[in-house]
């Protein structure tokens, strides 16, 4: 019996495969990209530190202009922060009524966001800086609708509004700079939370309402927080794209706003170059921060789905781990 199983283990060892020597694929064009980038690398240095059209000490001096700091401050990093607020609570408000089984809502929601992704945002800005005060000459009233035509019938006199505002003043300067963005940022923002909401399966919700939770409940502590990790890297992306729209609001005009200053002491200095380069520099270290934030959101909502592994050669260790355990 003992001589039969060391026979048979004999067999097995002489079928089973011996040790792969394997050699690495050599991807000669590989290195041959990293040569031209490299070259292409060292070209774009050379122009950045030896052209004089550059004037980096000018940079500098530009970007620590009073004008220059308070522009970023208000003009670009306010306006992005109050216009994201009022962006994602817009869209995702947007979303759940174009998810609503109430037609109306949906129709709502559908012309809302039909009207603000076909407009351009310079041009919505334009409108807005030039027109709005000459479409509502007397203001915008808060009050009765129609209640003009109300007294009238009643026979009585005076109105019935209790808050009156001037058009120009909200549709202009800073105010108008956060409504006009706002608003054309929560048409996307509301695709976005759409899909996100969608993705999450149905069960989800209705496993939620059979133990009591409402519709608006379970939306907000079920449905939302799994609609996250789809929402957030989109969400993001808007963030960087709407910093770097603000320069737009040379068009309402905004005055305190980053580009408006650099573009004012470009033309008065005829340094062009180097004023718009230090726009440049501002929104290349605003953008790396907020790329930074996003990657910790994106891992905090992100918990609990897929592999935390990353590299190749530890997903390839944990394989031959669980291999051998077999």
């Amino acid at each position: 019996m003992t001589e039969k199983v060391e026979a048979e283990q004999a067999l097995q060892q002489e079928e089973r495969p011996g040790r792969i020597d394997a050699v690495p694929v050599r991807h000669y064009g590989r290195w041959l990209a990293v040569a031209v980038i490299t070259v292409l690398l060292l070209m774009l240095l050379n122009m950045l530190i030896f052209n004089p059209v550059f004037n980096w000490p000018f940079v500098l001096e530009v970007m620590n202009q009073a004008p220059v700091i308070d522009g970023l401050l208000k003009g670009t990093l306010l306006v992005t922060l109050l216009t994201m607020v009022l962006g994602v609570v817009g869209g995702v408000i947007l979303a759940v009524m174009r998810l609503s089984e109430n037609p109306v809502l949906r129709s709502v929601s559908w012309a809302y966001t039909w009207f603000f992704r076909s407009v351009p945002r310079i041009v919505l800005l334009t409108i807005m800086g030039a027109a709005m005060g000459l479409i509502f000459p007397q203001g915008i009233a808060l009050g009765v609708p129609f209640d003009w035509k109300l007294i009238d019938w009643l026979g009585l006199s005076g109105d019935w509004r209790f808050l009156t505002l001037d058009a120009n003043t909200l549709f202009s300067g800073f105010m108008g700079a956060v409504l006009g963005l706002g608003a054309s940022e929560a048409a996307y923002m509301a695709e976005i939370a759409r899909a996100g909401i969608l993705s999450v399966d149905v069960g989800q919700q209705e496993a939620a309402q059979a133990v009591g939770m409402s519709r608006r409940q379970s939306m907000i502590r079920i449905v939302l927080p799994q609609a996250m990790r789809v929402i957030v890297p989109p969400t993001g992306n808007e963030t960087i794209a709407m910093m770097k729209d603000t320069s737009l609001l040379i068009a309402l005009p905004l005055t305190a706003e980053l580009f408006y200053q650099v573009s004012a002491i470009g033309s008065r200095t005829y340094q062009i170059v180097p004023s718009y380069l230090a726009a440049v520099v501002y929104y290349l270290v605003i953008t790396s921060i907020l790329m930074v934030g996003q990657s910790y959101l994106e891992r905090r909502f992100g918990r609990g789905f897929g592999t935390t592994v990353k590299s190749d050669k530890a997903k390839a260790e944990i394989g031959l781990q669980a291999g051998l355990a077999k």
